[in-house]
C-alpha cells in the first residue's frame, strides 16, 4: 500500500487496476487540474505497467494542443475547463496512446482563477473508449485545493470503470 497517497486514493486506484487487467484493457490519462495525481495513483502500485499504457499533463492549453491534439479554436470558443475540452482530451489521448480506454480531467482547483459561470471546484471528467464517443461529466466538488483534486480523480476512476462496460465498436 502506498505511503505517499491517502488509502481512498490507493484503493481505488487497485480496484481500477485489477478491473482493467481482468479486461485486458490499456489505461491513458489527460490531466490538467490533477496535475498527474491519476497516472500518479495507478502508477503507485506495484504491476500498474500491464494496464497503464501513459499519462499526459496537459496543464497549458499549448500543451492540450500539442500533447493530445486538442484544437485551439475550440479551446478558445469553449473555455480550457469545458465539456467540449474534456471530451477532446479524452478522445486525443486515446488516439496519441496504446491505449483501449482514456480519463481526461480539466477543472478549477482554487483557490483562486473561479468566475460566476466557472466556480472553484468546477470539473470535466472525460472518459473515451475505442468505437465510442466521449462521455463527459460535470461535477461542482467543495473543499480546498487538496480535497478538489482528489474528489476529481476519484470520479476520473468512477467513470474509467464506467468505460469498461462500453463495448469496443471501431
Amino acid at each position: 500500500m502506498s505511503q505517499t497517497l491517502p488509502t481512498e486514493l490507493t484503493k481505488r486506484a487497485t480496484e481500477i487496476l485489477d478491473l482493467y487487467q481482468s479486461e485486458s484493457m490499456m489505461i491513458a490519462t489527460a490531466e490538467s487540474c490533477t496535475g498527474g495525481l491519476i497516472a500518479a495513483c495507478l502508477t503507485d502500485i506495484a504491476g500498474s505497467s500491464s494496464v497503464v499504457d501513459r499519462g499526459f499533463v496537459t496543464y497549458s492549453n499549448e500543451a492540450k494542443n500539442e500533447s493530445i491534439g486538442v484544437d485551439m479554436a475550440l479551446i478558445e470558443a469553449h473555455g480550457a475547463v469545458s465539456r467540449e475540452v474534456a471530451g477532446a482530451m479524452a478522445s486525443g489521448a486515446l488516439v496519441h496512446s496504446r491505449a483501449d480506454a482514456a480519463v481526461a480531467v480539466t477543472g478549477i482547483a482554487g483557490p483562486g482563477g473561479g468566475t460566476k459561470d466557472k466556480p472553484v471546484g468546477l470539473v470535466f471528467v472525460g472518459g473515451a473508449r475505442l468505437g465510442q464517443p466521449p462521455l463527459v461529466e460535470r461535477h461542482v466538488f467543495d473543499g480546498d485545493r487538496s480535497a478538489v483534486r482528489h474528489k476529481t480523480v476519484l470520479a476520473a476512476f468512477a467513470l474509467l470503470q464506467k468505460l469498461t462496460t462500453l463495448k469496443n465498436t471501431g
